[in-house]
């Protein structure tokens, strides 16, 4: 993670227990296994602008959500148990979930982890998801999505209010401009003697 006074995180590596499915499949064998890891998504190579990321899992809820950019990130170091990369210079949260969201299909890769390796990411506000936005955004399965909201935990639904409020208060600004663009126009109307164009 980048930013003044920010420090890296990283993911180590899970304990492998499922590999090259798709990514709806994956999400379900997510939800019925109460994973708690990350599913490594990597989109089809044919694809230039297919970038490789991950989604994380806490008792099968979807947390946390990064795309890599560039190359040379998201190299392996073998089988053990041991940082696989650090999460910075990426897509996070929503973002994320929305640059993996291209067209073509993809690999996904299923690694289990104890809850405290994730702790730390899952306590980084700008990588969080709402528990939902996965399985509609990735693999366009509302019913997976709700299934998935409700067994989320209460606080994990803090994203989507937040996108919520975000979204009502861009509503608020634009209808703020429109009436005082309709403000002028009725302006000019009067000084024009146009009215009546305006009923």
């Amino acid at each position: 993670m980048n930013g003044p006074g920010a420090t890296d995180l990283e993911i180590p590596r899970g304990r492998l227990i499922r590999s090259r499915v798709g990514v709806a499949s994956a999400l379900d064998a997510a939800f019925s296994r109460e994973l708690t890891g990350y599913a490594r998504i990597e989109p089809d190579s044919l694809l230039a602008d297919g970038e490789p990321g991950v989604v994380t899992f806490a008792e099968g809820v979807p947390r946390a959500a990064y795309c890599e950019r560039g190359t040379g990130d998201g190299e392996r170091r073998g089988d053990s148990h041991e940082p696989e990369r650090p999460i910075g210079g990426d897509s996070r949260g929503v973002d994320a979930l929305a640059a993996l969201a291209g067209p073509g299909p993809c690999s996904v890769e299923l690694y289990e982890l104890p809850a405290d390796a994730l702790a730390e990411v899952h306590d980084a506000p700008e990588f969080s998801v709402p528990p939902g936005a996965p399985a509609e955004e990735l693999a366009d399965d509302p019913a997976l999505a709700e299934r998935t909201r409700d067994r989320a935990p209460a606080d994990a639904h803090d994203g989507e209010a937040s996108a919520l409020e975000s979204f009502l208060e861009d509503e608020e600004r634009i209808a703020a401009i429109q009436e005082e663009a309709r403000a002028e126009a009725e302006q000019r109307a009067a000084e024009w003697g146009l009215d009546d164009q305006l009923e």
